[in-house]
């Protein structure tokens, strides 16, 4: 019950940054719940991290700040034509159904943890750029606006996806195969949806050289911290 009131607050203030900040800038953060989970689980099981741990935690906290210094999202708007809605909408559930038919018939657990993982982040960042649509009207206080969306009422469908995927994508693999493609498939996925979307601009010419060294500093940590949250977790 404790998780459960966890996920709602984080939704709340999720909804909060959305309504004010950049998709691509409020998603890609949530990378940062490998870090914060690795210093919980090393309190709650009584096993200080080891000095090696908080390695992949520096790469994923600097890469990930000089990703978002290099691309520098700005701009975007609220007024989003209803064929966009649709062609956004169309991709994303064909991505999510063409992941999980995949991970349902592969009979490596790994393979079909990370499959049902990405289905899980491409679920979140469009419950995000759902709910951004949403929250942008009460931003503004116009409380009707927000009621009359029907974004306000799309949003819940790909959110009950988005906590579903991850439990059946922990199920059949080992988390350090699940993990990462969750935490980081989200990232390009929201940038994707901001750019598209809310025609969000990223900075291009040679920052693009400094996003993607940002961008690898981050898959590296996530990819050398999941194994060893799994440990933690499993003491």
């Amino acid at each position: 019950m404790l998780g459960t009131g966890g996920v709602a607050l984080s939704a709340i203030f999720q909804g909060a940054a959305l309504a004010t900040g950049a998709l691509a800038v409020v998603q890609p953060l949530f990378v940062m719940q490998l870090p914060f989970v690795l210093v919980l689980a090393s309190i709650v099981f009584g096993r200080p991290s080891p000095r090696a741990g908080w390695v992949p935690v520096g790469s994923i906290g600097g890469g990930l700040g000089l990703a978002l210094f290099a691309a520098a999202p700005t701009g975007g708007t609220p007024g989003i034509p209803a064929a966009r809605w649709t062609a956004v909408l169309t991709c994303c559930l064909l991505a999510v159904v063409v992941l999980c038919s995949v991970a349902v018939r592969l009979t490596d657990g790994a393979a079909r943890a990370a499959c049902m993982g990405l289905a899980a982040a491409v679920s979140y960042s469009l419950t995000a750029a759902l709910t951004k649509s949403s929250t942008a009207a009460l931003g503004r206080r116009d409380t009707g606006a927000f009621f009359t969306a029907w974004q306000t009422y799309a949003f819940p469908a790909p959110g009950v996806c988005a906590l579903f995927l991850p439990e059946n994508a922990m199920q059949p693999g080992p988390l350090a195969a699940s993990q990462p493609a969750l935490s980081l498939g989200d990232t390009p996925v929201s940038l994707a949806l901001g750019v598209t979307l809310y025609g969000e601009r990223l900075r291009g010419g040679w920052w693009l050289t400094l996003q993607v060294f940002g961008l690898a500093l981050v898959a590296y940590g996530v990819a050398r911290l999941s194994p060893r949250h799994l440990v933690l977790a499993g003491t």
